[in-house]
């Protein structure tokens, strides 16, 4: 890693609490003398330096990111500095590919791979983001095995949750999870295909958007499925997603399905409204928590509460129809997507690396020894043995699943004019554990992500000292109208904590 300071109190001389940093605290320091990038990039670089070792969040960090904050200082001083990331760091999911960096996934079959700008990775330099490093992640984004460990990946080690000992910070956009909340990074780059930004952020207490499919480009990013990834901001506040989610937005000439993109908002913070939840309609899915502990229920029941409270209209509940049938079309579609896919991007990506999925899963077993040290390759093995996206069971799995997860939300929506629909994200962490695997509970992340529809979690509250968030699912390009609740919730929720 590059030469740092100790980590220390307060960020440089401004005052600020790390623990309570935001992306518009850090522009006011910068923009009055108070801060200089180089001593904020010092800061975050001295904190991974100092804790990565034990919670497994970074893989890599930037060799020019001090270069990159002098840079930027250059041009504040030239009153050129422009953009609204103007000197903030930014970590980046490591299987999302910039200048010298390349998306490796986790594993090191792809470390020798080429690195180049990913598309959104040059909006985040055009917004004037300084790119701090990779953060570790769910080797493959989860999608080796059936037995996998959320946050562990070979290149990265283990990602351990900050907020619980031995607790799993979920995936896999784990080291992501993990930076942000343990103030490693003020924001971070996470991708979904379904639940990898939602679920770690849960599990870590922060703030996670999965946009709309097409909002955000996939160019540069190892894929599991066009039709259902995306990347997205991962942030302590509302208010900081919102200004993440805005630099990485846009149309990309070489991702079609973005073409929508060029008209929707530049910019997010406008629409983040503390009188949002007044009048609004949201309908609370308590299905998809039905298994949800009586602790972890009634933090639901404490956000149904705030609502009402605010002066939200409240149907509770709603129901999904036929929501509990998405997972196994998709699951199906999925892996024969995947085998397209992925090959198609390997076949592009320069450097040494297998070009196959056939060549990655003997890669893998070669390297079975450190590669498969605790959990295997099945998921592999089943998408090789698919006929990938021109099987007809493929298409006909696809139109299923997208077909049961739009009428469910749709549905909703549309019976009961909602502005929203409102669920828990999913249950508190687990411990990890390499022999059993993931001990998921319940997650609602499915029919936002097979609908490629925007969901954004918001922290809600806490059971045993864990957090647990609640969720919000919209339209598509409902971004927003669902920003702007996540925000009013926050910050009532903020002020119901300061009044009790």
């Amino acid at each position: 890693m590059p030469d740092s300071e100790s980590p220390s109190e307060t960020i440089g001389q401004s005052g600020i609490d790390p623990q309570a940093v935001t992306v518009s605290a850090l522009t006011r320091a910068l923009a009055a003398g108070q801060l200089s990038s180089v001593d904020l990039v010092r800061h975050y670089l001295g904190q991974i330096a100092a804790r990565n070792g034990d919670l497994g969040a970074v893989i890599t960090t930037s060799g020019d990111a001090l270069d990159q904050a002098q840079a930027a200082d250059l041009a504040r001083s030239a009153g050129t500095a422009a953009g609204p990331l103007a000197g903030i760091p930014v970590l980046l999911k490591d299987n999302i590919s910039a200048d010298d960096s390349p998306a490796t996934a986790g594993s090191p079959a792809l470390a020798s791979a080429a690195g180049a700008d990913a598309f959104l990775v040059g909006r985040l330099r055009a917004a004037g983001a300084i790119i701090l490093g990779k953060a570790n992640l769910s080797e493959w984004a989860n999608f080796r095995s059936t037995h996998s460990s959320s946050g562990w990946s070979t290149l990265g080690g283990q990602a351990v949750n900050p907020r619980g000992a031995g607790r799993n910070p979920s995936g896999s956009s784990s080291g992501s999870g993990v930076a942000v909340a343990a103030g490693l990074a003020p924001l971070a780059v996470g991708t979904e295909t379904d639940g990898s930004i939602v679920s770690p952020s849960n599990s870590c207490g922060v703030v996670g958007v999965k946009p709309t499919l097409g909002l955000v480009s996939r160019s540069g990013i190892v894929p599991i499925s066009a039709d259902q990834d995306t990347a997205g901001p991962m942030a302590r506040c509302v208010a900081d997603a919102a200004v993440l989610l805005g630099a990485l937005a846009g149309a990309d000439p070489a991702d079609p399905a973005t073409e929508q993109a060029a008209a929707q908002p530049v910019d997010y913070t406008g629409f983040l409204d503390p009188g949002a939840l007044d009048g609004a309609r949201i309908g609370i899915w308590r299905d998809g928590s039905a298994a949800a502990t009586p602790a972890t229920a009634a933090v639901l029941d404490a956000a149904v509460a705030l609502l009402r409270a605010s002066g939200a209209v409240v149907i509770d509940p709603v129901h999904l129809a036929d929501a509990n049938k998405i997972g196994e079309p998709e699951f199906l579609a999925l892996r024969h997507e995947f085998k397209t896919d992925l090959n198609a991007y390997l076949a592009a990506v320069g450097g040494e690396h297998p070009m196959s999925l056939a060549e990655l899963i003997e890669f893998n077993s070669v390297n079975a020894d450190r590669v498969l040290a605790h959990f295997g390759q099945e998921i592999f093995e089943q998408a090789e043995a698919t006929g990938g996206r021109q099987d007809r069971r493929c298409q006909e799995a696809r139109a299923a699943a997208r077909g049961l997860a739009r009428s469910a939300l749709d549905g909703a929506l549309a019976e009961h004019r909602l502005d929203a629909v409102l669920a828990l994200t999913g249950s508190p962490a687990w411990l990890t554990d390499y022999v059993l695997g993931d001990h998921f509970v319940f997650a609602t992340s499915s029919p936002a992500a097979v609908s490629g529809y925007p969901a954004i979690t918001v922290p809600a509250g806490s059971v045993a000292g864990l957090p647990v968030g609640i969720s919000l699912m919209g339209p598509a390009w409902s971004e927003p109208r669902l920003l702007a609740l996540a925000y009013a919730f926050e910050q009532a929720l903020a002020g119901q904590v300061r009044s009790a």
